[in-house]
């Protein structure tokens, strides 16, 4: 392994990395790119529960290993000793889970998630994505026998309808193959991943999320306490999402090790699920996380 690499993270259940400004009438949005509107867990998050998981697989002890000191950094309090070699970016959404009127569901990507992706795999070396589908708005494109598609070549995700163009696509393959983990949802991938514009893609990031109606209610009488009431926004389960991962030559003066050996030491750590984000003991945040293969 080298000392950069992509780390997939497939949603399995509802997905709360909170914006912390209520905007409108959520009063919890989700936390968004601010150029595209587009649905991101940020970086320091991703680090926060790595670092616990190694904590637990290392025998427990908060930072009792010299590996997770010198990969994560030093613990609060200390972080004038030295930085911490693994950097994650933003992790930046990949496939968008829509209701379809037939095959349940699609997941939804769109040219530009497609160049972003194939850019991020040339930063680690990975080659880069060939055949990226470009449809008009409008239209979708998706393999020929996707169950989501209707006899007249219509498919209709939400209230929306949208002319097929059935093919297969390098890029399309490619992403149901290598992103997620177990065989069941990667087959499915195969014949439910639709590319549409940039712009209808968009709109499903922006609409298409669950908005929770939450309340605290007075235990003496049952009912809902005064200003308990308020909305919640989720990235729907089964969103995909991926991070750069980083690492540089340890800073920390007892334990050196190059970038590589310390990313090798953190994949193969096999941490399999992390809980990520806000409601975690309402069971929400649970996702399956994959650090990508060393080669296309």
């Amino acid at each position: 392994m080298s000392d950069r690499t992509l780390l997939y993270i497939h949603a399995l259940t509802g997905l709360h990395a909170g914006g912390g400004t209520a905007l409108g009438v959520i009063d919890l949005p989700v936390q968004r790119e601010r150029h595209t509107d587009w649905p991101l867990i940020p970086g320091s998050s991703l680090k926060g529960v790595l670092r616990a998981a190694c904590n637990r697989m290392e025998g427990g002890a908060p930072d009792a290993s010299k590996e997770v000191l010198a990969a994560f950094g030093p613990p609060t309090g200390s972080a004038s000793d030295h930085a911490g070699a693994v950097t994650f970016t933003d992790a930046r959404i990949l496939a968008f889970p829509v209701r379809s009127l037939r095959g349940v569901f699609a997941w939804v990507t769109c040219p530009s998630v497609l160049d972003r992706l194939s850019r991020d795999l040339d930063i680690v070396g990975r080659g880069t994505l060939l055949d990226i589908p470009r449809p008009a708005a409008h239209h979708a494109v998706c393999p020929a026998d996707s169950p989501v598609v209707t006899r007249s070549q219509r498919m209709v995700l939400e209230e929306f309808e949208f002319t097929c163009e059935t093919g297969g696509s390098v890029a399309v393959e490619w992403v149901a193959t290598n992103v997620v983990g177990d065989k069941g949802t990667s087959e499915r991938l195969k014949k439910h991943l639709v590319v549409l514009h940039d712009d209808d893609f968009t709109h499903f990031v922006k609409n298409a999320t669950e908005v929770v109606a939450r309340i605290g209610l007075d235990y003496a009488t049952k009912t809902v306490r005064s200003g308990a009431l308020f909305y919640e926004e989720f990235v729907p389960a089964e969103t995909l999402f991926y991070s750069l991962v980083l690492c540089r030559d340890s800073y920390y003066k007892e334990h050196s090790a190059t970038g590589e050996d310390l990313l090798t030491w953190l994949a193969f750590r096999e941490i399999q699920y992390l809980q990520i984000g806000g409601g975690q003991t309402g069971g929400k945040g649970i996702c399956s996380i994959r650090f990508a293969p060393d080669t296309l």
